[in-house]
């Protein structure tokens, strides 16, 4: 089984908050001690990380949820619950993550980038952050916020300076494992490689490129033909193409009808790559009968032509790295935080979105009437009842925020 996966789902969930205690100071010669309820913790947050130690995506394959730890709860003495702790999930450079409607939140391009997946929930207040003038003895607090949870995709693209391409058993894996210390497996039939390998080749005056052995394509693979989409998207981060034909007399097409298809294919998927520096190259030149060929020829067996390429390739590498405008840091989209808006649901029930308003009445006891006060107030500041009175409501209609219910009256939040 391939231990190579570069496309997978992930369920991340930041910890939830922890909710803040309800407590009054109780101690002899006090008699008026006062709410001394502790805040709950906040919860921990799911971070993705480009680390370039990890080569996959594997990890997420059987094991796809992530959780950050809650936060814990508050207690009396004003003694706060301790916060969760973050998660920080490892996963390969050149990792880019989408949403399910497959808009691009980040892409992770270098080593240390970072994405919130996850934020952890807000711990709750305790009691004695609502003490005031005309609340004396609050006997209500807040409870955790939950964490936030969602479905994200990951899909890895190869962070590599030259792809090889060409058709299967043309010896892309022969050559990686001469110029590089890469050991990819190598067989004489077609699909040997069903997976990309990464090498690094050296050349003397200390120069370093990474070479991607891309799997075999065929004809028709822009079109997903075979396993075309999952191999042509790694040649897109590459900075040159080496292009390999067959000069062997076994190859079904001549050497310049297989550079066609192959120049073709990349054009079908992505009309950009045909602007990328190449390389043509003519490949198992030492094969009895081998196709004559006017171009560069190369025989990873004997070695023929393998300085003269790498030359070739450590030139237009540097070229291209010298061309690149490197950003600063990376992009990461995220969408801006919502306000308060309304819609109404199928059955009539309006209901109120927003982070701030599902905040002002997650209370620990909305039976009590200093507490409904002060969910009123905060939903008055917010805008809530003029956000309802512009969505249609009308006296009677039962409003919901979060889980909290009540039927609506125009010149009240609530009932």
């Amino acid at each position: 089984m391939s231990q190579f996966v570069d496309e997978v789902n992930l369920n991340a969930r930041g910890g939830d908050g922890g909710a803040g205690a309800v407590s009054m100071r109780r101690e002899a010669h006090v008699p008026k001690g006062g709410p001394d309820g502790g805040d709950g913790g906040s919860g921990g947050s799911v971070w993705l990380v480009a680390n370039r130690n990890v080569a996959s995506l594997l990890a997420f394959r059987d094991h796809p949820h992530r959780r950050g730890e809650s936060g814990k709860h508050g207690h009396g003495g004003r003694k706060h619950g301790p916060s969760g702790s973050d998660l920080e999930v490892q996963v390969p450079e050149g990792t880019i993550i989408s949403d399910f409607d497959g808009r691009v939140l980040a892409d992770l391009v270098n080593e240390g980038d970072r994405f919130l997946a996850a934020q952890g929930g807000e711990g709750g207040k305790g009691n004695a952050r609502f003490l005031s003038n005309r609340r004396r003895a609050p006997a209500f607090a807040e409870q955790g916020e939950p964490g936030e949870e969602r479905w994200l995709r990951l899909e890895l693209k190869l962070m590599a300076d030259v792809a090889l391409i060409g058709f299967p058993n043309v010896g892309k894996s022969t050559l990686i494992s001469r110029i590089s210390a890469a050991k990819p497996k190598i067989a004489d039939y077609p699909f040997t490689t069903l997976e990309p390998n990464l090498g690094v080749v050296r050349v003397e005056d200390g120069l370093e490129f990474v070479v991607a052995d891309i799997p075999g394509l065929i004809e028709g693979a822009s079109e997903g033909r075979g396993l075309g989409h999952q191999f042509l998207r790694h040649v897109e981060r590459a900075r040159a193409l080496a292009v390999l034909v067959d000069l062997s007399p076994l190859a079904e097409l001549p050497p310049d009808e297989q550079e066609e298809i192959l120049l073709h294919e990349l054009g079908a998927y992505r009309p950009e790559l045909l602007d990328r520096p190449r390389l043509v190259v003519g490949s198992r030149a030492d094969m009895p009968d081998a196709t004559a060929y006017d171009g560069r020829t190369i025989s990873s067996i004997t070695g023929a032509g393998l300085p003269q390429l790498v030359g070739n390739l450590a030139e237009i590498v540097k070229e291209g790295r010298d061309a690149e405008e490197r950003p600063e840091g990376f992009i990461v989209h995220r969408p801006v935080p919502e306000g308060i808006h309304v819609a109404r649901d199928e059955d009539g029930v309006l209901r109120v979105h927003g982070r701030g308003a599902e905040r002002a009445v997650a209370l620990s006891d909305l039976t009590q009437p200093e507490a409904m006060a002060y969910a009123r107030q905060r939903l008055d500041k917010l805008g809530v009842p003029k956000a309802l009175a512009r969505a249609g409501a009308k006296e009677g209609d039962e409003v919901r925020i979060g889980t909290f219910s009540f039927d609506y009256e125009p010149d009240h939040t609530s009932s």
